[in-house]
């Protein structure tokens, strides 16, 4: 019984077949126009499963838009948060609120993350995003329906390459040890995931052979036939009472309905342009359907208001300092992560380097070992969605004498990993090395479940680990061959997804494990010529004021803030680029704190993950303890991070240069 009214327990509305189809086939424009206001986010899965969502939302699941919180609704579990659109357009249809909201899907302060928070939108059972992790929580709360003889039903959504997860089957096998007949998995099996088909990435099949070995109730679905979908979706309701879960195999197609979409692995992760949402409406026949100019309008005033808020948050100063918006002190942007690329690309043909994929790997630019060099293809190995897997696997091949390489977002190589990096990797001393891309908020829409701000903590707390930060694409490019032959051991390489800018030079010092100053000397044409730049122990004390320590692309920043404090307050900056944050340069730490008597950290990371660090040298450092030290940190302050554009976030998140400047204006007291 769907659209339940709680009080009454009376249908509220009820849907015919061909009802359904229209109403998929509507949810399917609106989720190409919301698509296209946030120009970010997952086109193909969620138009792949509107069908499925059109018959489980409005037909076949008990809810009521109007008590979200009704304790015997059913609950609807998004395991697959990337595909949060979908869910977004579902609610939206059923009731929840307006469909016109939908167009700030992405959008900073929205309700509508990049993928699901429970907190930002009644509807939404779990904050969701990394995968593998939904299905278990579907168990449990499978498990407190049956304990409290509540007789909800349990729908847990989830995706083909999201099985190549190992904590999907541990949720699998505990689903049948319990007889939860009270659970449905709804399998979206479009079989495309990011780095390709699932069958070339990491097979999954036979995957109806599997779920029946687990001992679920096994039902495949044509996930565009409405009438299929709702009777399977029916009878899996319906199916109490047996001892068994129920598994419905979905077979869709990923971008159905949009031919230039369909079944394109492209289509992954990229939003439609406006022609090719314009495009798309027309091939699904909804031309006249929507006031589109109105509705993109409706994101694009909420993005105006968030600017507007943006820059009245933001520390003024003399004049505006933003990046490139002066004559003087341009930069170049360019991602970090094409720094790592292009390192695997020069130095890839030693035959002891291995490179593992875990389904991400142009984002990464890890692939770019193999993808100019056929000949290397036999040393890429791709391990699909399994990072815990993927890390031990790089042990195995470390102990023979190879030197892996296992990348993948920055959250996923450094959390859900980290017992197998604290004891095969690390306790067991192998030469492997770990990549966390996507490092900081910067990160930007997808949100707070990728947005690593947490993995200095995990890496720099491991013994034996070795963690590097490089502040641009050129550092990253000579870190990431360092760490391929000079380094020995467990390694940790953190970097970032968006352009930043590129404040070094080919010819710039660097040596691992000691950090590098920067000292402005004029306002340049660009910026990267403004500073001299020389090894910390190279350098003589020239009456500083204030010392900046950071690391990654918030480097730049401080670089930024040192210019900002010399036009404004005629203060000198000491700028240490602290690229290895382990092991840690402690002799420039303590002889910037007795020089220049301030020390401010700033990352692009929860505060103290390099802070803490520096902290505690200083502390423990007898030659400082009888002098006057102030002492202060930038960073993110102890929150999750949201959806929003890569620089808006770095202002909303107090990361910025301005707030470096306007810290130190505090900490100088001037």
């Amino acid at each position: 019984m769907p659209l339940t009214d709680s009080k009454t327990n009376k249908m509220i509305q009820d849907y015919s077949i061909e009802q359904l189809k229209e109403r998929a086939n509507y949810m399917r424009g609106l989720n190409l126009i919301a698509l296209c206001s946030a120009a970010s986010g997952h086109s193909g899965g969620t138009l792949g499963l509107m069908d499925v969502c059109t018959a489980l939302y409005l037909k076949i699941a008990r809810h009521n838009p109007g008590d979200p919180s009704w304790q015997d609704r059913d609950r609807i579990i998004w395991s697959a948060g990337h595909k949060a659109p979908a869910l977004y357009v579902s609610l939206a249809m059923s009731g929840y609120f307006p469909e016109k909201d939908l167009m700030t899907l992405r959008m900073l302060g929205s309700p509508f993350q990049g993928h699901p928070h429970r907190k930002d939108l009644q509807g939404v059972e779990i904050s969701s995003g990394s995968l593998g992790q939904g299905f278990s929580v579907g168990v449990g709360i499978a498990l407190a329906a049956k304990l409290d003889k509540k007789d909800y039903s349990v729908f847990v959504i989830s995706s083909d390459g999201e099985h190549q997860e190992g904590s999907i089957w541990e949720a699998a096998m505990a689903g049948a040890h319990y007889k939860l007949d009270n659970l449905v998995l709804i399998l979206d099996r479009n079989r495309l995931q990011i780095d390709g088909d699932t069958e070339n990435v990491m097979s999954i099949d036979p995957i109806t052979d599997k779920y029946r070995a687990f001992g679920w109730h096994v039902l495949e679905v044509d996930g565009h036939d409405m009438v299929d979908i709702v009777d399977k979706l029916d009878f899996a309701r319906n199916f109490n009472d047996t001892g068994k879960p129920v598994a419905l195999i979905c077979n869709t197609i990923k971008g159905k309905g949009v031919s230039f979409m369909e079944d394109v692995v492209g289509w992954h992760g990229k939003p439609p342009s406006r022609e090719e949402m314009e495009q798309g409406l027309k091939e699904l026949g909804l031309t006249d359907q929507f006031d589109v100019e109105a509705l993109l309008a409706i994101g694009r005033d909420y993005q105006a208001e968030v600017e507007a808020k943006l820059a009245l948050k933001l520390p003024r100063f003399s004049r505006d300092f933003w990046w490139n918006n002066s004559d003087k002190m341009k930069v170049k942007m360019d991602p970090t992560r094409k720094g790592f690329g292009r390192a695997l690309d020069k130095y890839g043909d030693d035959e002891r380097i291995v490179c593992i994929g875990a389904d991400i790997s142009g984002s990464i630019t890890i692939s770019q070992f193999y993808e100019n060099h056929p000949e290397r293809k036999d040393r890429w190995i791709s391990l699909g969605v399994a990072e815990q897997n993927c890390t031990t696997v790089a042990v195995g091949l470390a102990k023979e004498g190879k030197i892996p390489v296992f990348g993948t977002y920055g959250v996923f190589a450094s959390a859900r990993n980290l017992d197998q990096l604290r004891v095969s990797v690390c306790y067991g001393d192998y030469n492997v090395l770990i990549v966390g891309a996507h490092g900081g908020i910067s990160v930007g829409p997808d949100g707070a479940t990728h947005q690593e701000l947490e993995s200095l903590f995990q890496m720099t707390g491991l013994p034996n680990m070795q963690v590097g930060v490089p502040c641009d694409s050129i550092e990253t490019e000579k870190m990431t061959k360092t760490f391929l032959f000079a380094v020995v051991g467990p390694k940790y390489l953190r970097f970032a997804r968006e352009a930043t800018p590129i404040v070094t030079k080919e010819d710039s010092p660097f040596q691992f494990g000691k950090a590098n100053i920067f000292r402005l000397r004029r306002e340049a044409e660009d910026m990267v010529d403004a500073f001299d730049i020389c090894l910390a122990s190279e350098h003589k004390n020239e009456n500083e004021k204030l010392t900046i320590i950071s690391c990654g692309p918030e480097t730049p920043e401080a670089l930024r803030a040192a210019w900002i404090l010399k036009t404004d307050f005629g203060i000198e900056t000491r700028v240490i680029n602290m690229h290895t944050v382990k092991p840690l340069d402690k002799e420039a730490i303590v002889r910037a704190a007795a020089e220049t008597g301030a020390i401010l950290t700033a990352e692009e990371h929860q505060v103290g993950g390099l802070g803490n660090l520096v902290a505690a040298t200083l502390c423990r450092q007898p030659s400082l303890w009888d002098k006057s030290l102030r002492f202060d940190m930038i960073g993110v302050q102890d929150r999750f991070g949201e959806s929003g554009k890569p620089w808006q976030l770095i202002k909303e998140f107090g990361v910025a240069a301005e707030h470096i400047a306007d810290k130190a204006k505090t900490l100088l007291k001037l």
